[in-house]
C-alpha cells in the first residue's frame, strides 16, 4: 500500500517566519542590554561605560548577535571581580556582570524573551 502526499510550500510566509526571527532576535539582546542596565551591575564611576554598551547584529543572518562596551577599560573591568567596585551609583556593581546570563539566575532571560517576542510577532501562529 502506497501513500502519496502533495506538499505545498508557502514561500511568502516562511519568509515572513524568517524576518520575524531575525527581528526578535534583535529585539531579545536589545532587552538583555537593557536589564543588565536596570539591574545596576555595571561598574559606574560617570556613567560612560553604561553608555558605551551597544548590540552589534552585523551577524544577525547567522542567528547571531552581541552586546558590547566601548571603552578602554570594559574589558579590565569586566574580568578583574576582585575590584573593590564602589557601590554608591550601582549598588550591585561587579565585573562579570554579563555572566549571570549565561550561567546564573538570568540564564533564560534571553529565551523566554526571544519566546514571547517570536510569538507576538508571527501573530500566534507559532506557539
Amino acid at each position: 500500500m502506497a501513500i502519496r502526499v502533495n506538499v505545498k510550500m508557502n514561500h511568502a510566509a516562511l519568509g515572513r517566519l524568517s524576518n520575524a526571527q531575525k527581528q526578535a532576535l534583535e529585539m531579545t539582546t536589545e532587552a538583555v542590554k537593557s536589564d543588565v542596565t536596570l539591574s545596576g551591575t555595571i561598574p559606574k564611576e560617570t556613567g560612560e561605560l553604561e553608555r558605551s554598551a551597544y548590540v552589534d547584529i552585523s551577524q544577525i543572518s547567522k542567528g547571531k548577535t552581541s552586546i558590547g562596551f566601548d571603552t578602554p577599560y570594559a574589558r579590565k573591568l569586566y574580568w578583574h571581580p576582585e575590584y573593590d567596585f564602589r557601590t554608591d551609583k550601582n549598588p550591585n556593581a561587579q565585573g562579570k556582570w554579563m555572566q549571570t546570563y549565561v550561567d546564573g539566575p538570568k540564564k533564560n532571560f534571553a529565551k523566554n524573551a526571544f519566546r514571547k517576542l517570536y510569538r507576538k510577532l508571527t501573530g500566534g501562529v507559532v506557539k
